[in-house]
Parts: structure tokens; C-alpha cells; sequence
């Protein structure tokens, strides 16, 4: 079988994707997620990471709303993109997809946090669920040909293993690879595993970030426990590159929306071969 393996879109759709599933014979088209531009990274960053304040007490409610509505047709465009290729598409959610889900860790409440309805609806599942042809499986799975496609997200930085919401996302994937322990696994997730070459984060990032480890740990764990025969993640876009942890071969295509992918080859014997391309 041979994959296309993408992520991090970020809004952008590159045509060439067409051509290149065409003229490469590809089977199936893998993504680890992040459809939306995420346009207000500067001011999120600005005001809100680390603190407990939400961008929108910053820029108020209506501004917003139609900011987070843009963001949602950019990325419904990608989707749509992938919707239309001959091959099916495998899919799970990246932290900017607004799929309203933190699933390993459970954050303190601080008094006087405000909530509101809008901020954290879930837009993502209602969104993929019109193209036939994506097929989400965050916390689910599905079958191509002789693989068995298990989804995570595995949040965007390490996560607390001692969370309950850590702990019911551990209970859900094991589950699922229990029930698949006899079959070729491939494992997608929209993180990549913690403490590898593909999840340190570079030197131009937040000073808070910059230099560590961010990868998931929900997702190491899983690797290591069920050694699947292939992990595809991303979310770490200076991480490109792949690495083995005892017999899964784990691979970080890059950013797509900075041209960037792989190709990855699986054989009937097991054997992964990747190539790099942008």
C-alpha cells in the first residue's frame, strides 16, 4: 500500500496534492489534522498562552465570532479538496480544528474563569461529516485493504497522565488496539509521540516552549505498548523527519501548507519505506 501522509494545512490546499496522488499510484491519503489557517496565532500567543484568559475577552465577542466562522470556511475548502481525490482519506482532528475536546488532561478551574458557549463548541465533527470520501477516526478506527487505521489526538503538548481525562483517553485507545492486536495497524494521530527527534520544539517558538520536548505522551505509550507497524503525527512542524521505536516506524511529514509531506510505502512483508518530498 502506498500513502500519501499530510497534515497541518493551516487553510491551504496544494493543488500539486492531485497530480502527485495520480502520478505516484497512491492508495490512500493519511492526515494527522489542523485544516484551520489558525490566522490569530500572533495575538493568541500575545494574550492568552500561559494565562487564563480567552482571546476573545481581548477582542470581544462579535469580532471573534466572525473570526473563528472565517477560520471554519478555510478549512471546510481543504476538506473538500480531500474529498474529491480518487482515494479514500483517513483523518483525525489538530488542536485548531475547534473539535471542542481536550482529551488528556483535566485543566484546574481557576475562580472567575469565563466560559462561553461559542468558544467551546465542537465544529469539526459536524464539518467532516459531509464528505463521504474523510474518514474521521479520532478515538475510532477503519479498514483499507490488509491495514487497520487507529485514530488518537493526543492534545497539543505532553498532557497529565494522572488526569481522568488522560486516563479515559488511554482506556478508549487500548480498547481499540485490543480489539486489533492480530491485525497490520497503522496509528494516526494528530501529535507525535514524546521525547523523539520529531516532537522538540525550535528556538524561534514561545520562550515558555522553546527547546523542549511536546510531544504526547498518550501517544509514546501507546507506540511502546502496541508497537503498530506504522505512527503517522505532526503538529510539530520543525520535527519533520521519522524515527523507530522498537518496530513501529514513526514519521512526521512536516507542514503541508509549506509544501512539505511523504510518501510512505508499506509492503505485504511489513516492510515501510518513506520518501520526502518539498
Amino acid at each position: 500500500m502506498k500513502l500519501l501522509v499530510v497534515g497541518d494545512f493551516h487553510g491551504i490546499f496544494p493543488r500539486e496534492i492531485c497530480s502527485l496522488v495520480k502520478k505516484e499510484k497512491i492508495d490512500g491519503v493519511v492526515s494527522n489534522g489542523d485544516y484551520l489557517p489558525f490566522a490569530f496565532r500572533k495575538l493568541w500567543f500575545k494574550h492568552c498562552y500561559g494565562t487564563e484568559q480567552e482571546l476573545w475577552e481581548f477582542i470581544g465577542k462579535k469580532k471573534y465570532r466572525k473570526l473563528i466562522e472565517k477560520e471554519v470556511r478555510a478549512g471546510e475548502r481543504v476538506l473538500k479538496a480531500l474529498n474529491a481525490l480518487p482515494v479514500p482519506v483517513v483523518t483525525v482532528y489538530g488542536n485548531v480544528d475547534r473539535s471542542g475536546n481536550e482529551d488528556t488532561t483535566d485543566f484546574p478551574q481557576a475562580k472567575g474563569i469565563k466560559h462561553w458557549e461559542f468558544e467551546e463548541m465542537d465544529f469539526f465533527r459536524p464539518l467532516v461529516r459531509r464528505y463521504s470520501n474523510v474518514h474521521h477516526i479520532t478515538y475510532g478506527l477503519c479498514k483499507i485493504g490488509k491495514y487497520v487505521f487507529i485514530g488518537a489526538y493526543g492534545s497539543s503538548f505532553p498532557g497529565r497522565v494522572k488526569s481522568k481525562a488522560y486516563r479515559r483517553s488511554k482506556k478508549k485507545l487500548d480498547a481499540l488496539f485490543e480489539s486489533c492486536k492480530h491485525e497490520n495497524v497503522i496509528f494516526v494521530s494528530h501529535n507525535v509521540p514524546y521525547e523523539t527527534r520529531l516532537d522538540k520544539i525550535g528556538n524561534k517558538a514561545h520562550p515558555w516552549a522553546k527547546g523542549r520536548h511536546y510531544g504526547s505522551k498518550i501517544v509514546r505509550r501507546a507506540v511502546d505498548r502496541w508497537q503498530p507497524l506504522l505512527h503517522v503525527g505532526g503538529h510539530i512542524h520543525e520535527g519533520r523527519g521519522m524515527q523507530r521505536l522498537g518496530k513501529t516506524l514513526c514519521v512526521n511529514p512536516g507542514s503541508v501548507h509549506e509544501g512539505k509531506y511523504a510518501i510512505v510505502e508499506v509492503s505485504e512483508k511489513g516492510n515501510v519505506k518513506v520518501k520526502f518530498v518539498g
